[in-house]
């Protein structure tokens, strides 16, 4: 709809963040990060592809739905597309399913938006390594193999994370929902 020679704007946005948490045995906090995250250009199909999954007439298809994250030591940038926009460097054994209550939706109320969270947990003894720096959400976490950028909806990185046999790393990662 133009407004005066203008182009009416009325963007949805989702843009996200992550927090991982480094926590010693004793699960106190050794290390902590607050990082902006990229939806992928295949995150951005994926959720206007859930937006309209099964509505009459047409009743598209659900896509496949994402199920945990990985863990990879590259340090590719992240991008929408193209070679940052999926895991770069995979670490063995560092597919995990979603935490048991996740994904979930928070409500920021008001006119503020919703958040779509995430959460996987790594515990003690699963994946020790002194170099983490990617982490990715994805479609096909129960392959214990990189994820390519078709089953990649968010990438992130970020310095090294040194997780030690007795540290566990949780990623909450949050997709915020704003019509304007």
């Amino acid at each position: 709809m133009p407004i005066e020679g203008d182009a009416f704007v009325d963007p949805m946005l989702v843009y996200g963040e992550v927090e991982i948490f480094l926590l010693d045995k004793f699960q106190q906090i050794k290390d902590y990060r607050h990082l902006e995250n990229l939806v992928t250009t295949v995150g951005d199909g994926y959720y206007a592809a859930k937006a309209i999954a099964n509505i009459d007439p047409a009743n598209p298809s659900p896509p496949t739905e994402v199920t945990g994250m990985k863990l990879g030591t590259g340090v590719t940038a992240p991008s929408k597309s193209g070679a940052g926009s999926s895991l770069v460097t995979y670490i063995a054994a560092s597919n995990n399913l979603f935490d048991a209550t996740f994904p979930s939706l928070e409500d920021l109320a008001g006119d503020t938006g919703f958040n779509l969270v995430y959460q996987v947990t790594w515990a003690a003894g699963d994946v020790t390594n002194a170099a983490i720096t990617e982490c990715v959400i994805v479609m096909d976490a129960a392959a214990d193999a990189t994820s390519t950028a078709p089953n990649t909806i968010s990438r992130v990185t970020f310095t090294a994370i040194d997780k030690q046999a007795t540290d566990a790393v949780i990623a909450l990662w949050k997709h915020k929902f704003l019509g304007a």
